[in-house]
């Protein structure tokens, strides 16, 4: 198992005592239509497997499993499995499934930059890229198969970051029933910031299918606070979703105005 590989690579690195790992699946809901592989088509995935390269797919190690709305229709959630790629500090790039099996259906794709490079875009282009300090401290937001000790210093470096995610195919969403072809515009999808925005079963199916427990991540991520800078993006959905949603300890829109007394958010950490 991939998974384990990694995992156990960081804590030997690391030196982090290594648990016992299972890989608790989370199948896609919906197949693609079209007839099965023929013997023909099988014979030549073998062969193209032996004789030519996927360096491009090389590096996709870290597996991150979290929810997206959709931006322009907040109703339409959905779990998405990240296979991801750091390429530097500042940027990694992300392959999206509906599940974790062997089946499961390439539906989107995610860049994440971090705050420095956020800051470089131009003003026009921040409305595609949502926060993720709501999805880190909220704990809703997971790296399944590692360490805790590990996950926690992956959320550590992702603090402040941004996400430009499309999603390309509608495989199910909260219930909504998944299509059986990639049809229409791609979507732009964006981040829960509020407590309450997501729907209950969402989660709660997520961390029933992969053994996880949000409500105790986010205990253990409390003292991430401190690194967390108000982000642009956070208050885009404010209003939209069918509950107001409270604020999200740490959580904050840098063009919100603190209410009198606020104190200032941190600057400290990364």
């Amino acid at each position: 198992m991939r998974s384990r590989t990694i995992a156990a690579l960081l804590a030997a690195a690391l030196g982090w005592p290594l648990p016992a790992l299972a890989q608790h699946d989370s199948p896609p809901s919906v197949g693609p239509a079209g007839a099965p592989k023929s013997a023909k088509t099988q014979a030549l995935e073998v062969g193209a497997k032996v004789l030519q390269g996927a360096a491009p797919m090389r590096g996709f190690d870290v597996y991150l499993v979290g929810f997206h709305p959709m931006k322009d229709a907040p109703e339409l959630q959905m779990e998405a499995h990240h296979w991801c790629h750091q390429r530097n500090e500042d940027f990694a790039q992300c392959i999206l499934f509906d599940g974790n099996t062997a089946d499961a259906n390439m539906n989107g794709v995610e860049y994440i930059i971090s705050e420095k490079a956020f800051a470089l875009l131009p003003e026009a282009e921040r409305k595609f890229w949502h926060p993720h300090n709501g999805e880190i401290l909220s704990g809703q937001l997971v790296a399944p198969g590692i360490p805790a000790a590990a996950e926690k210093a992956l959320m550590k470096t992702k603090m402040n970051s941004y996400g430009k995610t499309w999603h390309t195919w509608n495989t199910g969403h909260e219930g909504h029933t998944g299509e059986a072809m990639p049809l229409g515009e791609a979507k732009l999808a964006w981040s829960f910031n509020r407590d309450g925005e997501a729907l209950p079963a969402l989660v709660e199916k997520r961390d029933r299918k992969l053994k996880i427990d949000t409500a105790a991540k986010r205990r253990e991520r409390a003292d991430l606070r401190v690194l967390a800078r108000p982000q642009s993006g956070v208050d885009a959905l404010k209003g939209k979703f069918a509950r107001p949603g409270t604020p999200i300890p740490g959580v904050a829109d840098s063009t919100a105005t603190p209410a009198a007394g606020t104190p200032p958010a941190s600057s400290t950490g990364k």
